[in-house]
C-alpha cells in the first residue's frame, strides 16, 4: 500500500512536457533516468482531454484519458478488449461516448494498455506514479451536459484578488451543486476518484481548500472581484470517499492560497499531508509562514515550485537583492550552498523535514521563466514548455542522486 511516511523525493513533469510529449519511449527513457536519480516519484498533471488552451485543469471528461497522450493512436482493438473496458468502466463511459462518439471507446482502450505497461514499467524499477485530481471540469464538457443536476447555475470558479492578481482569477470553470451531490450519495465525485486511484498509486487534490469554502463569480462577469465565498461539503464527501473506497486513501491535500482554520483542521482530521513550496518562504512577513524551512513539518509535500510557479532560476533571478541573499544565507546554514543558486534552492527543498520532496524537471534543468508550465495571471502562452530530447544526461543523473542521498531521500540505498 502507498503512503508518505518514508522519505522519499521525485519529480514533477507532465507528459505532455516529455521531448515527445507521448506514452512513448522517451517516457520509459524518464522513468530509467528516475531510478537512476534514486527518485521514488513520478508526478503528473491531470490526464484529461485539455481546453484548447491546452489546460488539463478544465478538461472535457473528469474520466477520460486524453488520446493525444497515445503513442500508437492507430494500434487495433479487437471487439472482445472494447466490451471488457466498456463493462469494467461502465459508470463512466458511456457519458463519454455520448459526448465523444462511440469510436472514443477504442481511444480508452489504447490508453488503457499503454498506460499500464509503463506503470508496471515504472514499478519495476521503484517508481511510483502521483496524478493529479482538478476539482472542476470543462464548462459544456461531458460531465457537465451530461449531469446538469449535478451543477450550479448563475455563477462560476474563480479565486479571490490576491498577491498575484488584482482583480483575482476567473477561472470560468462550473461549479458543483454540492446539496445534489450529497443527495445522491457523492457517487459521481466517489467514482472520479476511484477511477483516479485505478490509474495512479496516489492523488493530489487540487485545490483542496474548494471542499470547505469555494469563490463563487458572478456569470457574465469580467474579473473575479466580485465573487464571494460559499461553503464546500467539508467532511461528509471524505467519508463517502472512505466508505466506498477504503479508510487509508493516497491523496495529498493541494492546500496552497488562502488558507483558513477549518481548511487545516479538515486536513489534519482526514491524516493528508499538505503542501509547501519552498520559494513561499523568503521575503517580508514570512518568518511564521509555514513555507518557511524552519516551519517545516513532516507530513507535508515540499516543492521547489509547482506548475503554476516560476522555475527556481528565474524566481531567484527575479528576486529583490536582500531577498536573494536571505536565500544565499540559507544554504549556507543548513549546508547545501551550490555554485548554481537553482541547485542550491533544489537542495534545500531535499533537506526539508517533509517526507515527501517534488522538484520540477526545469529546476533540475536550471531553466529559467522561459520554461515555465504555467502563470495564471497570464491569459495565454500556458501548457507549452517541452523539454529538449537527451536533456537529462547520466551526469545530472548522478548529481541529484547524491544530493537525494545525501537527504536521505533515496529510493534505493
Amino acid at each position: 500500500m502507498v503512503n508518505f511516511q518514508r522519505r522519499g523525493s521525485g519529480i514533477q513533469l507532465h507528459i505532455t512536457s516529455l521531448s515527445q510529449g507521448k506514452l512513448g519511449p522517451d517516457a520509459y527513457r524518464f522513468v530509467d533516468w528516475l531510478a537512476a536519480a534514486g527518485q521514488s516519484w513520478w508526478q503528473m498533471l491531470p490526464l484529461s482531454p485539455p481546453d484548447p488552451c491546452g489546460s488539463p485543469y478544465k478538461a472535457a471528461s473528469a474520466f477520460a484519458a486524453w488520446p493525444g497522450l497515445l503513442e500508437a493512436p492507430d494500434a487495433p482493438v479487437s471487439d472482445e478488449q472494447a466490451a471488457r473496458f466498456r463493462a469494467r468502466e461502465a459508470d463512466w463511459i458511456e457519458d463519454w461516448l455520448a459526448f465523444a462518439g462511440t469510436d472514443a471507446l477504442a481511444d480508452q482502450v489504447r490508453f488503457d494498455r499503454e498506460w499500464t505497461k509503463l506503470r508496471d514499467y515504472a514499478h519495476e524499477r521503484g517508481v511510483q506514479l502521483l496524478g493529479d485530481v482538478a476539482i472542476y471540469v470543462a464548462p459544456d464538457g461531458a460531465d457537465h451536459r451530461m449531469h446538469p443536476e449535478l451543477f450550479q447555475t448563475g455563477a462560476v470558479a474563480g479565486a479571490p484578488p490576491d498577491a498575484f492578481s488584482d482583480a483575482g482569477q476567473l477561472w470560468g470553470n462550473p461549479l458543483y451543486d454540492w446539496s445534489a451531490l450529497r443527495a445522491e450519495g457523492f457517487g459521481w465525485w466517489v467514482e472520479r476518484l476511484r477511477r483516479t486511484l485505478s490509474l495512479f498509486d496516489a492523488a493530489r487534490l487540487d485545490h483542496f481548500r474548494g471542499f470547505v469554502a469555494y469563490w463563487a463569480v458572478p456569470e457574465g462577469d469580467a474579473d473575479a472581484r466580485r465573487g464571494r465565498w460559499r461553503r464546500g461539503p467539508g467532511r461528509a464527501l471524505f467519508d463517502a470517499f472512505r466508505e466506498r473506497l477504503g479508510a487509508d486513501l493516497p491523496l495529498v491535500a493541494e492546500d496552497l492560497g488562502v488558507i483558513t482554520p477549518p481548511v487545516e483542521r479538515l486536513r489534519e482530521q482526514l491524516g493528508l499531508p499538505g503542501m509547501l513550496v519552498i520559494e513561499f518562504g523568503f521575503g517580508p512577513g514570512t518568518r511564521n509562514s509555514p513555507h518557511r524551512l524552519a516551519n517545516h513539518v513532516e507530513n507535508r509535500v515540499v516543492y521547489t515550485g509547482t506548475h503554476d510557479h516560476d522555475t527556481a532560476r528565474g524566481w531567484y533571478q527575479s528576486l529583490d537583492p536582500a531577498v536573494r541573499a536571505e536565500v544565499d544565507e540559507e544554504a549556507r546554514e543548513v549546508g547545501v550552498a551550490e555554485p548554481e543558486p537553482w541547485w542550491s534552492v533544489i537542495r534545500l527543498a531535499l533537506s526539508s523535514p517533509a517526507r515527501t520532496c517534488m522538484l520540477q524537471a526545469q529546476d533540475i534543468l536550471g531553466l529559467g521563466s522561459e520554461a515555465r508550465m504555467n502563470d495564471p495571471s497570464r491569459a495565454g502562452g500556458n501548457w507549452r514548455w517541452r523539454m529538449r530530447e537527451g536533456a537529462l544526461t547520466d551526469a545530472l543523473a548522478r548529481r541529484l542522486r547524491d544530493a537525494t542521498q545525501d537527504a536521505g531521500r533515496l529510493a534505493r540505498p
